[in-house]
């Protein structure tokens, strides 16, 4: 986890019923293993698998019941890949369970506060560790979030806890930050932390972005589509049925808005993306790196 140039690419599976995407949910061991197997044909470098739901308004889901989400299908793909694998939970005995089966990275978008049992876990295992930015929990997030500077609130909250992992005994190299695009920000909140990332940015430490596919993105194209009917209004003349609908889209419709922020996060130095569709970051950032060399 030193070298992050061309910036790595992390594919999410997830072992839930509940998760807002579905092309990322995943019932069996097998299914999530030769879907991960695809995810590394396809360029990822890392596969994050969870076993707990977070998205807006998600339930905890007990720790046993993420250990058998996730351990088979940790074990299944280790059969098939060396490919590093991160464990997204809050829960130090699931992550514990889930390094024991092969996983190598800890993904916890609590940033070590969701259980005092795994700062200590993660420095006795010296693997790298996701810190993430949340306002509230993944049931109360999205209640009214508020900052009166969002960029000046998630560093102080990134700082905080980059210091308690150290004093934690979890070494500098090991430690990777997260603003939580969408948990707990409102979309004014998501578009100021891509468009200003120096007001939270903590120098020395490698940024992940994961926006794959969120529902901020098909707001800005809810707005851009209600322009388009305004346009139509105006300037053609309307048969029946000639109107385009409006509407925010689903996580389907959202893979266009999805790789432009990407570019964009690319241009700002981020180092890690975290994907639903690894091709085509994996494509984006090929573009995008042969572009810069040629500049």
């Amino acid at each position: 986890m030193d070298d992050f140039r061309p910036p790595r690419v992390m594919g999410i599976i997830n072992c839930t019923p509940d998760s807002f995407y579905d092309g990322s949910r995943h019932s069996s061991p097998a299914d999530a293993a030769e879907r991960a197997v695809a995810m590394v044909r396809d360029g990822a470098d890392i596969i994050d698998i969870g076993g707990e739901s977070t998205r807006p308004g998600a339930a905890p889901v007990d720790d046993a019941d993420q250990i058998h989400r996730v351990v088979p299908a940790i074990r299944e793909i280790r059969k098939r890949s060396t490919v590093s694998i991160s464990i997204d939970t809050r829960s130090a005995r699931v992550a514990e369970a889930a390094l024991d089966a092969g996983a190598d990275i800890i993904n916890d978008i609590s940033a070590l506060a969701g259980d005092r049992r795994m700062s200590a876990l993660a420095a006795e295992r010296e693997v790298p560790v996701v810190l993430m930015h949340m306002q509230g929990t993944p049931e109360t997030m999205q209640t009214n979030p508020e900052y009166a500077d969002v960029g000046a609130e998630v560093r102080r909250f990134l700082q905080e806890r980059v210091d308690r992992a150290l004093a934690a005994g979890i070494k500098p190299d090991r430690i990777i930050l997260d603003p939580g695009i969408g948990f707990g920000k409102g979309p004014g909140d998501n578009e100021a932390l891509l468009a200003r990332p120096s007001t939270w940015r903590i120098p020395g430490y490698p940024v992940l972005i994961g926006l794959s596919r969120k529902s901020f993105l098909g707001r800005i194209l809810e707005a851009e589509r209600s322009k388009a009917v305004r346009h139509v209004r105006h300037r053609v003349v309307r048969t029946a049925g000639s109107e385009t609908p409006t509407g925010p889209g689903d996580a389907e419709e959202r893979l266009t808005a999805t790789l432009a922020a990407q570019a964009w996060c690319l241009m700002q130095g981020v180092d890690i993306l975290r994907v639903h569709d690894v091709r085509e970051a994996r494509d984006l950032i090929a573009v995008w790196e042969a572009l810069s060399w040629a500049s």
